[in-house]
């Protein structure tokens, strides 16, 4: 395989793109060919989990950590790690979006089969970012969905908030010690 001829992310990602619409059509359409896609789909998923079943630890992890083999273990239900884990990785991946829109952005776990997240957005870029924490929070729930299938929703949970310390004005202060000295 040392000549055999990768192709680029992008390349990739365009193809997944086209495969979307080509199947979309054959949904509306059902017959053979969509039988042998189907047939197509469990083998190879088959194929799939009999080399998991050979990789050794650090190889499984890897390959559960690149994007476009993940995807297709999440396709074909054979992802070695838990919906929880590969949510909490999307989500630290959209971390610096995030931060660079003026917010940040923290796992909070999962509530059966709910994944929660802390959203803060901030207002660090002023008015010319555009996407408000609406379109943030769905940037999220897209990225989080697509990794974990499993998990129903994505939904934002409040950021506790640390009690303000308290100001007492020197001034103050000052009159109550003199009061009390009287």
């Amino acid at each position: 395989m040392a000549d055999a001829v990768r192709l680029p992310d992008p390349a990739v990602e365009a193809r997944l793109a086209r495969l979307d619409e080509v199947l979309a059509g054959l949904e509306s359409a059902p017959g053979p060919a969509l039988e042998a896609v189907r047939l197509l789909t469990e083998v190879y998923g088959e194929a799939l989990a009999r080399v998991l079943d050979h990789a050794a630890q650090p190889l499984l992890q890897q390959l559960a950590e690149d994007e476009l083999l993940g995807h297709l273990l999440v396709l074909h239900g054979i992802h070695p790690e838990p919906p929880e884990r590969r949510a909490a990785r999307a989500v630290e991946r959209m971390r610096p979006a995030v931060r660079e829109r003026g917010g940040d952005l923290d796992w909070a776990g999962v509530e059966g089969r709910v994944a929660r997240v802390r959203l803060r957005t901030g207002g660090g870029c002023g008015s010319g970012c555009g996407g408000g924490s609406a379109d943030v929070l769905e940037a999220v729930r897209a990225a989080v969905l697509a990794v974990a299938p499993e998990l129903e929703s994505v939904e934002p949970v409040a950021a506790e908030r640390a009690a303000a310390p308290a100001f007492v004005p020197l001034s103050t202060l000052r009159r109550r010690a003199t009061q009390e000295a009287r």
